[in-house]
């Protein structure tokens, strides 16, 4: 079989504008993931620049209380740049997402501090969280619905991008926290070292913006002028809405977990932060490596078959995991349970966004993949730490609170992947 010159011309450029595609969309979903992560890994640091107290566990968990504030933006901005991206198409909203988002992450880099400003230095990180929080919140159903459109015969492959993109920006996020814990002092961190990686992250903002101003939106077209997506989404669509946000659970769980590492390494392991950030930097890479691997086999065998087998997987390896953490907490334990978790995960991640994208029609798969996406994000992921912490004060529990926490929700998930197949739920793929 012959390949003619026109034919090869015509697949190169194909693939070059799917590259182009992803990184377009995945470069706002990693400043995203981005700003999520150095802000929880250098949270210690953070705690005592903005939310200085006489106690340190005070000031950590006011830090987290504004790590986890910021998620409550996240649903509203979901739902409303996700509805502006139905009714004005998905490149107006991915271009507005990244400019907030940009700005967001600059007003933080370059905030001072309690000790300069007093009480308005964290009340205006709190303001720039919750707008980095609602521009989040429509970043990832629009520019999931973006690349499913545009490539709908392999959707769970360049979907599996957005998750990806999240362990590139663990990676760097991690990666930073290695390194400048390795060759800063603990004053240098603390009085200049940490607006670093913020400052990078603004970097990603500018080339996000004009990489995305120069694709085509060639997606579905908009939502017509009488049809209300909002509305839809909340009278029509709910129960889709509920296993969309079921199916997300674990995963966003076991996220959360991942990124609260290095400060459990730190203050409930006593153990030095240098293992936190290595054991995040392992599940970053399996992040990268295996989500697009999963995005592919679930386009070849099918979507719901494929996770609930990695579910059902999850659910038998989360609690042996955590025994062993409990029991034995070495550095080599540490980084190979969060390595073993965070593969699954991303075996799991991969072929997840295809599946939301079809579970909602075209003209409101971008409001209802964003509320359905920050609901999940917010309850089972921003909650989690806060969550996990409670439960540890039970003497039944103890330090196995997580392998308790992840196992009921994996249960949730299997209860919605399972729904989703038995009713055909994903009817719009």
């Amino acid at each position: 079989m012959t390949v003619s010159a026109e034919g090869m011309s015509q697949a190169a450029p194909e693939k070059k504008n799917v590259i182009k595609l992803v990184v377009a969309t995945s470069l706002g979903n990693a400043l995203e993931w981005f700003d999520i992560s150095v802000y929880a890994y250098f949270a210690v640091y953070l705690s005592k620049a903005f939310f200085p107290t006489d106690d340190p566990t005070t000031s950590l968990l006011l830090t987290f209380g504004t790590f986890g504030l910021t998620f409550l933006a996240r649903p509203i901005g979901g739902v409303l740049l996700g509805a502006y991206a139905d009714r004005h198409g998905r490149k107006a909203s991915l271009l507005l997402s990244i400019a907030m988002m940009t700005f967001g992450t600059l007003a933080v880099a370059c905030m001072p501090t309690f000790e300069k400003i007093g009480v308005l230095a964290p009340l205006l990180v709190i303001v720039a969280r919750l707008v980095q929080g609602f521009s989040a919140g429509g970043e990832f159903g629009s520019s999931t619905a973006f690349l499913v459109e545009h490539m709908p015969g392999r959707r769970g492959f360049v979907a599996s991008w957005q998750f990806a993109s999240q362990g590139i920006s663990s990676l760097l996020g991690s990666g930073f926290g290695l390194l400048l814990s390795s060759i800063l002092t603990e004053t240098e961190l603390q009085t200049w070292g940490w607006r670093i990686p913020f400052l990078f992250g603004v970097l990603i903002g500018p080339v996000g913006l004009y990489i995305r101003s120069n694709i085509e939106d060639a997606t579905a077209p908009p939502a017509g002028k009488h049809d209300r997506p909002v509305r839809n989404v909340f009278m029509e669509q709910k129960f889709p809405v509920l296993l969309a946000v079921g199916a997300l659970a674990v995963s966003t769980a076991v996220n959360y977990l991942i990124i609260y590492m290095p400060t459990y390494v730190v203050k409930t392991l006593h153990l030095p932060p240098t293992i936190g950030y290595l054991a995040a930097f392992a599940a970053a890479i399996a992040a990268i490596t295996l989500n697009p691997v999963a995005g592919l086999i679930s386009d070849r065998v099918g979507r719901t078959p494929y996770l609930i087998t990695v579910g059902v997987a999850l659910l038998f390896a989360i609690f042996p995991l955590f025994l062993l953490l409990a029991s034995k907490p070495s550095g080599a334990i540490i980084v190979l349970a969060v390595l073993l978790l965070g593969s699954l995960k991303a075996l799991y991640l991969g072929a997840l966004a295809a599946l939301m994208s079809e579970l909602f029609p075209a003209s409101t798969r971008a409001t209802g993949l964003g509320l359905s996406y920050n609901i999940g994000v917010t309850v089972f992921g921003g909650m989690g730490p806060a969550i996990v912490t409670w439960l540890g004060t039970f003497a039944l529990i103890g330090d196995l609170a997580p392998g308790y926490y992840l196992t009921a929700i994996c249960v949730f998930s299997l209860w919605a992947l399972i729904t989703i197949r038995r009713t055909r739920a994903d009817r719009h793929a």
